[in-house]
């Protein structure tokens, strides 16, 4: 009689239980239902602000790229990318690429035609504090007087982007630093194919 009752309530336990994870995962869809508009929103918001950073000349158009599929290269992904237009013809770029850091990140890089990066923005970082934040820290300033992702503008993208060659990285987080090297390359190398492919002039 005893192990029935234990039997039981065992069951019982498994059953509450059940109902607890079922009511905690319906929670979650209704939370992320209302949160991923929003989000999205403002991902769309943010990368808008730093198309017109990245290409401030008044009367240019912005556009997403749909006819061309960047190749997945290893946990790196390319997730859009963007033109922008002085009426048909096609002044400069920008891809949007996520990808392992220390942690995760996001970044927005802009280039010219010519390869030249107009600049890069972090849509998000979620490495660790104290150092591999300090990549998005507009108060984080190197040696060179600029901040990380500052020090990137003005610089070819078609000579690559190595940490300690062509630009520093931060002292106490290098793998933060090589992990954005690889996604602004990866970033830049699809905008360049792309320019290529549409027979843009450099």
């Amino acid at each position: 009689m005893a192990e029935k009752e234990n039997s039981w309530s065992m069951i019982k336990l498994g059953l509450i239980l059940c109902a607890y994870a079922v009511v905690a995962c319906a929670m979650l869809a209704l939370v992320n239902n209302f949160t991923a508009p929003k989000i999205a929103e403002n991902q769309t918001k943010k990368v808008s602000a730093a198309m017109q950073e990245f290409f401030p000349e008044s009367g240019l158009s912005f556009e997403t790229i749909n006819d061309f599929t960047p190749p997945v290269v290893g946990a790196i992904t390319v997730d859009e990318m963007y033109v922008a237009k002085r009426g048909n013809e096609i002044v400069g770029g920008a891809a949007q690429v996520s990808g392992p850091t220390y942690d995760q990140g996001t970044i927005l890089i802009g280039i010219k035609n010519d390869g030249t990066v107009t600049g890069l923005k972090f849509l998000k970082l979620t490495d660790s504090p104290g150092f591999g934040l300090k990549a998005n820290d507009a108060t984080f300033k190197l040696p060179n007087g600029k901040t990380f992702y500052g020090q990137f503008e003005g610089k070819n993208a078609k000579d690559g982007f190595v940490a300690g060659q062509n630009f520093d990285a931060i002292s106490g987080a290098t793998i933060t630093s090589e992990a954005v090297s690889s996604l602004i390359n990866e970033g830049t190398k699809n905008i360049l194919s792309y320019f290529n492919q549409k027979g843009v002039e450099k």
